[in-house]
């Protein structure tokens, strides 16, 4: 984000600072980390977490390593929907297990998922742990409770660890609501490891700060057998910028919500002026788009023509697929997370490098 940071997160860290507090983080009463979570997720989504289930860790892909290796073994499944996060796909890889992509389908309203049939599909393609991104990166998809509970359906019926990645629930737009998966039924609630961090939307990734609530009592007796600080910690820094973001810096986060919708707008917009045919669904969450160039000039290789021609840096569709046989390839993503004037410049840039590459496959045609 080019949004600087919350002022009440440095006013916290820097009070933290001026007292020399930075031994280690100890809170006889409970961590304030914990608290503020389980406040916030009450509050803003109507779900109560279950007490005592929430551990703190620094990031979500640490998060879904932990949960790989606790709720799965060597060559066992774990599905997700594709294309998704680039880490994701490849700490999947590099873990040994195999990943199970769960396609996206794009229709003439959007970008949707398939639940009918999830439950066998999983069992067949021996799943153990499936990975629900919601809201969903890169679409910016944020899934209906129907859509949610066809996969909580899925997920009970194969007998499946869901991990929920929540990261991006603060930045949803009007017209979409959140919801969180465990909140779904006690079902849910008993399967589930639900993930999310204040990093993505309050702009404190460098604090490497994240929670996860443990719903599965096989995940958190693993978890809990496992030796001390084994998966160390977050410093008191990460943990005091986290609580103040949540708990002291609404205001400053509506602010980012509404440029955020005015950079969304804008995009459309764009789009729908562009003389090329560049496919494109407005994201219902966050600050990514998913731009579809297969009908471009630039098709063989989105990204790098536009990094070569525009002097603009998106990322590489085909990552967001990596070790699958879903294709990507005529997709880039870009990030929008700026100024207007910024996001106008980028739009810019882009639009020069499809022209120009139009122009050339022209003049090859003559």
């Amino acid at each position: 984000m080019d949004f600087g940071v919350p002022p009440m997160v440095r006013t916290r860290v820097a009070e933290v600072l001026d007292r020399g507090d930075l031994g280690y983080p100890f809170w006889p009463d409970g961590d304030p980390l914990v608290q503020a979570f389980e406040e916030r997720m009450a509050a803003r989504f109507a779900w109560s977490p279950m007490p005592g289930r929430t551990r703190v860790f620094t990031d979500l892909i640490q998060i879904l390593q932990v949960v790989i290796e606790a709720a799965t073994s060597p060559g066992d499944g774990v599905a997700l929907h594709v294309p998704n996060y680039p880490p994701f796909l490849a700490s999947i890889e590099r873990s040994g297990r195999r990943i199970v992509p769960l396609p996206m389908r794009r229709s003439a309203d959007g970008w949707d998922i398939e639940t009918a049939g999830l439950g066998e599909q999983l069992r067949e393609a021996g799943v153990r742990l499936m990975l629900i991104v919601n809201p969903h990166n890169p679409t910016g998809r944020v899934l209906t409770r129907a859509e949610l509970s066809g996969l909580a359906d899925g997920a009970r019926d194969a007998d499946v660890v869901v991990l929920s990645d929540e990261i991006h629930a603060d930045l949803v737009f009007d017209g979409a609501s959140h919801i969180p998966f465990a909140s779904l039924s006690a079902d849910a609630a008993a399967r589930t490891i639900s993930a999310t961090s204040a990093t993505k939307s309050f702009n404190i990734a460098g604090m490497r700060c994240a929670v996860a609530h443990v719903g599965s009592d096989a995940v958190r007796s693993r978890l809990e057998a496992a030796p001390l600080d084994y998966f160390g910690q977050p410093s008191i820094l990460g943990r005091v910028a986290t609580v103040a973001a949540w708990t002291e810096s609404e205001n400053w986060l509506e602010g980012v919500r509404a440029v955020l919708a005015e950079n969304r707008a804008a995009i459309a917009d764009w789009v729908d002026r562009l003389p090329f045919d560049v496919t494109y669904r407005s994201p219902e969450a966050s600050y990514l788009s998913w731009f579809d160039f297969g009908g471009t000039a630039i098709a063989h290789d989105p990204a790098g023509e536009i990094e070569r021609r525009g002097r603009v840096r998106l990322s590489v569709g085909a990552d967001f697929s990596q070790h699958t046989a879903v294709d990507t390839r005529l997709f880039a993503r870009s990030n929008s997370a700026t100024s207007p004037d910024v996001v106008r410049a980028i739009l810019d840039r882009i639009g020069t490098a499809l022209a120009e590459a139009h122009r050339e496959r022209a003049g090859c045609r003559l």
